[in-house]
Parts: structure tokens; sequence; C-alpha cells
């Protein structure tokens, strides 16, 4: 029996790709660029399986074709906004994901993150390297104590409650939770946290707000300039989510006029673009989507995707299958 076709759209890990290898027949793409939609239309045609990243946008344009070849979208990574659910459908195509595998890594990455914005690390290591250090300096770059402050989370997930887990257990701080749905009372008393029933009436309560809810559509500009207003004048944003969930124009003058005391982001709306306006802004750290960037998040993100495709392939229903 001829092995399924495979095509993976990005680099991955060497260990995952000889796995990979040994079990498929895979494609890699050796340029390690993402892929136009009209490539995915005669990927459809050809190969059984795709695996892509967050970096592929199969949208209505990739998937204008009849009677792909393509039977199954296993994801490279959590979230799945970047592709287009109800086209896929049409095709009758699986899609799954990599849950659980990369939640500690990227909650680290959103402390760090957290971090690095209240104690001013980015605007410190810019100086130095500028080599405009003077000295110390009793009043320089004074920044926020994180120990024992108030922690607001968005979207109380897999990644929400390891990030409250680093916060509180670590820090010492108080967890303020909002979700879309109600969070059991268990999962909340791992942290002492208490959920609070809308955004509105989170963000003025918190000294830092982490962004850990999904994208898309529905949670595009979730953060906008209204929201930006109900945060306290020194309180943080944190985003580990998805760029589109802030409106990166609102966040750029809320910093400018110094109406938050600073945002800290990993990812943005329209990478690797980056809204020039938020560039020049001093109180903004900035890291390019390293959320899941370990050996160990990445080699076992493409190992979960291995193991979706082994049970689809075997007819077994995979169980990170989203759709």
């Amino acid at each position: 029996m001829a092995k399924p076709r495979v095509l993976v759209t990005r680099r991955w890990p060497a260990a995952v790709e000889a796995r990979l290898s040994e079990i498929f027949d895979v494609q890699l793409n050796l340029a390690d660029k993402p892929l136009a939609p009209e490539d995915f239309r005669a990927a459809m045609r050809e190969y059984d399986a795709i695996l892509p990243t967050v970096t592929d946008r199969i949208g209505a344009p990739a998937l204008e074709l009849d009677r792909p070849q393509t039977r199954i979208l296993a994801n490279y990574g959590v979230g799945y906004s970047h592709i287009d659910l109800n086209r896929v459908n049409e095709h009758g195509i699986v899609v799954t994901n990599t849950p659980d595998v990369l939640s500690e890594c990227t909650a680290d990455l959103a402390m760090t993150l957290l971090l690095m914005v209240a104690r001013r690390a980015g605007e410190g290591e810019r100086e130095l390297r500028a080599g405009l250090w003077t000295g110390w300096r009793p009043t320089h770059l004074v920044g926020t104590k994180v120990s024992g402050k108030t922690l607001g989370i968005v979207g109380y997930g897999r990644i929400g409650q390891e990030m409250a887990r680093r916060a509180h257990h670590g820090f010492g701080m108080t967890i303020l939770v909002y979700n879309r749905s109600p969070v059991a009372p268990e999962v909340l008393a791992q942290c002492n946290a208490v959920q609070v029933d809308s955004l509105d009436a989170l963000m003025p309560l918190c000294d830092f707000i982490s962004l850990h809810c999904p994208g898309g559509g529905a949670n595009r500009h979730l953060i906008d300039a209204r929201r930006l207003d109900l945060m306290r004048p020194d309180a943080f944003l944190i985003n580990t989510a998805r760029g589109e969930v802030i409106d990166e124009t609102a966040l750029s003058h809320a910093l400018w006029f110094d109406s938050i005391g600073g945002a800290a982001l990993d990812v943005f709306d329209g990478e690797p673009n980056i809204n020039p306006q938020l560039k020049d802004c001093d109180r903004l750290v900035m890291l390019p989507h390293l959320g899941s960037a370990t050996r160990e998040a990445r080699e076992a993100m493409g190992f979960r995707v291995i193991e979706n495709l082994e049970d689809f392939f075997a007819g077994r229903e995979p169980r990170d299958r989203v759709n």
C-alpha cells in the first residue's frame, strides 16, 4: 500500500522531519517561505495531507477548487484562525491542531514579557547597545514591582491557566479571569482565581492584563480604544495570543499619550509586517512570535501532528480534531 503523500509547508525540527519521512511520502518546503494561495490550490490536488503553520493563510482563495486530493490539514500549532473552517468543511477536509504541548513554554514567554515591560528591560538593553548608559542613578529607568500585583487573564484555557500558576505561585499575584464560559470552581481554586463577569469589568481592576484568547473574526480588535481607556494609567498589556486581538493603532495612541503604563507583544496583526506606529513606542516590548520557540515544545508539536496523521490514516478519529 502506498504511503500517504504529505506536504510540510515550513521547515520543522530535524527529528520531526526524519520521523515524518519514515512514515509518509513527504515533501518539504526547502525554501521555508509561506506558500501563496495558488500554491495551496495546486498542493490540494496532489497531496493527501497538508501540514500548515500559522504563517499559512488558508482562506477562500486557497480553497477555490473542486474535489481536492487533500483530506486532512494537520496544523502545527494550537491556533487555527488562519484556516477558513467553513470553506474547509465544504470540502470535507479534517483539521487538527496541537494543544497541550506548547502551553508551558508559551506561558513562560508571557511571563518573560510581563517582567520585561514592568522592569523596562527593553529600554535598558537599547540604551546599553546604543552606548548611552551613563551609570547607575536613583531615578534611572524606574519600573514597576510585579510581586503581589493583580493580573487579569483573558482566556482561561490551558495557556491562561499555566500563566496563572506562574504569576500566583511564583510572584504572589492576585488572579482575575475573564472567560467566555464559566470556569470550573476547582480550576479557579488552583490559583485562588476569581472569574469576572465581563471584559469591561476586568480591565480597570488589573495592574497587568495578559491575553490568552483565540484569534479570528470574533475576537478581532477585542482590545480596542474603548477598552484601553478602561485600563489603569499605570497598567500593562501583554499579548501572546494572536495579533488581531488588539487594535494596534489604538494601542500605539495609548502608549504615546501615556494612558497605559506599557505593553509587551509577541504577536502582531499582519505579521511579519509590523505596524510602523508601534516601532517608536519606548514602553513597548516586542518579540518575534517566540511563544512556543523552545526545542522541546517545537518537537512535541511536530510529534503531536504525526499522532493525528497516524490516527487519521488508520481510520481512527484524531484526538485533536477541531472541525
